[in-house]
């Protein structure tokens, strides 16, 4: 049990509400919500002509510079946020997943090394500690990639300079199955209490210039893949988030 200093929430307790009260907050983010749906479409429309340009520039290079696995990379970014933005112009923000067997051990390598030259930047020092055997689950690599982005840029967000980021795995089991979990701990100065129940509620965020949706996507892919995500955190001594996914 989380001590007074401790405190523990999951996505499911951010939607919870406290009665009557909230009814017209409740109706003004469903407002936001249908007035982002019209400014991504327009949005979406321009991105998408934009990757054209930066598609046929970027072959260029490539043929030119011949720098195999960074091409490599920047190829498979640009197909990732080509089919995000498809998405978007269907009008349709949670796609089914579409599901093969994925490598998160892999996948989380791949994703910390998107964010590599923030981490030097910022001297964040890296630990990985991978415990999960198999590390194989059934689901979206696309869908999942894009949940663990979204936690590791809040975690390297969090820890500003000379702090540690942590990515750890494991396989759980219960009665309810075997699941794989996969935690992402900060060193940051933690979550403050009032803010953990409205952490994955769309359209909140402590961040100047955040659009506070990042947590919520990564809460709506989690539970696509009939999983969990929870944070546990302390005053001045970090954050941990915890995606629990079936490991059968």
């Amino acid at each position: 049990m989380p001590s007074s200093h401790e405190r523990k929430t999951g996505g499911s307790a951010a939607n919870q509400t406290a009665g009557p009260v909230h009814v017209e907050e409740n109706l003004r983010r469903l407002d936001r919500l249908a007035n982002l749906g019209l400014v991504s479409a327009s949005a979406a429309h321009e991105i998408k002509n934009g990757l054209v340009a930066i598609n046929t520039y970027f072959e260029m290079l490539a043929e030119r510079d011949g720098e195999q696995e960074m091409t490599s990379v920047v190829r498979r970014e640009l197909k990732r946020i080509d089919l995000l933005v498809t998405q978007m112009l269907r009008h349709s923000i949670a796609q089914p997943p579409t599901r093969s067997n994925v490598q998160i051990h892999r996948l989380l390598d791949y994703s910390l090394r998107l964010l590599e030259h923030q981490m030097l930047g910022r001297k964040i020092v890296l630990k990985r500690d991978y415990l999960a055997t198999p590390d194989e689950i059934n689901g979206d690599e696309s869908q999942l990639q894009q949940a663990f982005m979204n936690l590791l840029l809040n975690a390297v967000e969090a820890i500003d300079r000379n702090g540690e980021l942590t990515v750890s795995t494991e396989i759980r089991s219960s009665p309810g199955g075997r699941s794989l979990n996969i935690r992402i701990r900060d060193s940051g100065p933690g979550i403050a209490p009032e803010n953990l129940t409205h952490l994955f509620q769309p359209f909140f965020t402590t961040k100047r210039n955040g659009t506070g949706l990042g947590l919520a996507i990564c809460q709506r892919v989690v539970q696509e893949h009939r999983g969990t995500v929870e944070v546990n955190s302390s005053a001045g001594q970090g954050s941990t988030f915890v995606i629990s996914l079936p490991a059968e």
